[in-house]
């Protein structure tokens, strides 16, 4: 049988080491870690041009307002590490809290009129999540379908039914439980980041440590070599589209609870910048390559960037136009870094 490891660590070459290959190697691991530099340079940017954002307030500001991207980028990271797409979990973002709010809800405030518990509101959400998750597994895994075309598909169809479910409303007076993530705080920082980075903490633990996190490199890089391995591909894909789907709908909670509201489009367009938070920082479209301290500091440069952008006025398109700039250059990047065409 096969190693794992060995097939994680170099899923499509069994080439010898080479002094190209060894230089390859340096390139992708400079990528990543030239975030960092990165960041503190955008940082002390921000400080010396505006007077408020090195405070306290703003800096604790960012990360709050990173929580929810962070988790969702999380769930996408980790499904492109697997060599697949999911485009749909914007959609999840919206559909899986308005669920679970719907049903706690009065009719009067544009519920369901059950009003069940709000912990079993807040458990619904995450299992529409998780099903949500599923029936992409299945569409993609099982049925073998385009990925891309599939969760398109589901975004789209996700969308109308949250448009179609509440009216069009935005839904209000959720209980204090919806936004707690959001409004209550640990050593003055939100819960909300705290879950986020608890949840890379976990996922990057998994991903170098333990027999799934390297068989998922493994799939990613080389589905057939991994089936020869012995490696169950079909179920560790699914499970990573049902840890995906309940990563959306926990993304989806964390941004209601900053918001104090679920308008009928949220989440729409978010998908863009999760992708550009993981192009940047060095998760592969390919799949097979990627880890969560690129995938994190990728949330927090954007964070930043926002976070800049916003202070100095810009208009929100310009900064959707300055996200796909940065996304069209990562490819670049990784084009170069990898010496290899991007199918």
């Amino acid at each position: 049988m096969t190693d794992i490891s060995a097939l994680a660590e170099s899923p499509r070459s069994t080439q010898p080491t080479t002094f190209r290959g060894a230089r390859t190697a340096l390139l992708r691991r400079f990528r990543e870690l030239a975030l960092v530099p990165a960041l503190v340079a955008l940082v002390v940017l921000g400080g010396l041009v505006n007077d408020t954002f090195l405070t306290k307030a703003n800096l604790i500001s960012i990360l709050g307002s990173s929580a929810a991207l962070a988790l969702v980028t999380l769930a996408a990271s980790l499904i492109l590490i697997g060599g697949k797409f999911d485009l749909s979990l914007e959609s999840t973002v919206g559909i899986a809290p308005a669920l679970g709010a719907m049903v706690v809800l009065p009719a009067s405030a544009a519920g369901f009129g059950i009003e069940l518990p709000s912990a079993v509101g807040l458990l619904i959400m995450l299992v529409a999540g998780a099903v949500i998750g599923a029936v992409n597994g299945f569409l993609v895994v099982k049925l073998q379908l385009n990925a891309f075309i599939v969760t398109l598909a589901m975004l789209i169809v996700l969308r109308g039914l949250q448009v179609g479910m509440t009216e069009g409303k935005t839904l209000f007076e959720m209980p204090e439980s919806f936004f707690t993530l959001a409004t209550s705080t640990f050593l003055e920082v939100p819960l909300s980041v705290w879950l986020a980075a608890a949840a890379f903490a976990i996922a990057g633990f998994v991903l170098r440590h333990h027999r799934v996190g390297r068989a998922l490199y493994a799939i990613g890089g080389n589905p057939a070599a991994a089936r020869t391995a012995g490696i169950r591909v079909d179920r560790v894909l699914m499970g990573v589209y049902i840890v995906g789907g309940a990563l959306a709908a926990l993304g989806g909670l964390v941004l209601t609870g900053y918001v104090g509201a679920i308008s009928p489009n949220q989440g729409d367009g978010m998908i863009f910048t999760v992708f550009a938070a993981a192009v940047i920082g060095g998760i592969s479209l390919d799949g097979g390559k990627g880890t969560m301290t690129g995938a994190l500091t990728g949330v927090l440069l954007l964070g930043v960037v926002q976070n800049l952008l916003t202070l100095a006025q810009v208009k929100p398109f310009w900064i959707q136009a300055i996200y796909g700039g940065i996304i069209l250059v990562s490819l670049m990047v990784s084009r170069l870094t990898s010496g290899k065409a991007q199918d």
